[in-house]
């Protein structure tokens, strides 16, 4: 059995829960059913704006996904040894000559390709870790620029011929 002590003890308890349950849905609720109704609602819309936030964040990454997709991404890190540098390429459509034409910017620019891993599929992807014979003025973005434009000569290329 439960003493009157007890049960004065639960209440205020229960009703100390109930004032900050009021606080946190900023319910103006003055009976204990009236604030768990209005944190019932206050759960419902929660709930509604994080379905709400995950559609925005689903709309925006299908967006950053179709810009990206349609410009290649290119990184080049300098690696420790002078002269060497590690190049990633990513572009989400392979077109025919993709690899010579960025192995031939390798190749102006004096990189030799210490190391290859190339993918040609549906989408082009190469990481490259070139050195040896560069010239001075070489660097990063010296050979970025130089990989960026041997992927869009190769991309403006296969989109003429494919009009034709």
């Amino acid at each position: 059995m439960m003493s009157s002590r007890e049960r004065k003890k639960q209440a205020a308890a229960l009703q100390e829960k109930l004032k900050i349950l009021r606080s946190i849905t900023h319910s103006h609720a003055l009976s204990n059913t009236s604030i768990i109704m209005d944190a019932s609602a206050y759960i419902k819309e929660l709930k509604q704006k994080v379905v709400r936030l995950n559609q925005e964040i689903a709309c925006a990454q299908d967006a950053l996904r179709h810009k990206s997709s349609s410009y290649p991404t290119v990184t080049v890190e300098t690696l420790g040894v002078q002269g060497s540098f590690l190049v990633n390429v990513f572009s989400d459509k392979s077109c025919p000559g993709l690899l010579v034409s960025v192995l031939e910017a390798f190749d102006e620019l004096g990189l030799s390709v210490l190391q290859a891993t190339a993918s040609c599929a549906d989408s082009f992807r190469l990481e490259a870790v070139g050195g040896e014979n560069v010239a001075d003025n070489v660097d990063e973005h010296v050979v970025k620029q130089a990989v960026l434009q041997a992927v869009r000569n190769c991309s403006e290329s296969g989109s003429e011929q494919d009009e034709e």
